[in-house]
């Protein structure tokens, strides 16, 4: 993830979680504490598919709008998710999934 500070400039890059070859378990709980941790006034999210095919997969979609949630009651906006694979990515914010 990206830690932002309050003028949405990156302040940090860290790894919150790390996954297997096709799934990663990502709770709110760890990515946050990593935000909190580094005083962050919002995060970007970011991942890659190993299978180079940047679409969201339906957990991506879910686990997203619970981050998004989270960021909400804890104060710390999640502005964006981006996959990245093979040279492409897709981002919620550009595609309104957020």
């Amino acid at each position: 993830m990206l830690v932002l500070d309050s003028q949405h400039r990156v302040e940090r890059d860290i790894t919150a979680t790390r996954g297997l070859l096709n799934s990663s378990l990502v709770h709110p709980r760890e990515v946050f504490r990593e935000a909190i941790a580094e005083r962050a006034a919002a995060i970007i999210l970011v991942h890659n598919h190993p299978s180079g095919d940047p679409t969201p997969s339906p957990d991506d979609r879910v686990v997203t709008e619970q981050l998004v949630q989270a960021g909400k009651v804890l104060g710390i906006p999640v502005q964006d998710h981006v996959i990245i694979g093979r040279g492409r990515y897709t981002s919620f914010a550009e595609a309104g999934l957020l």
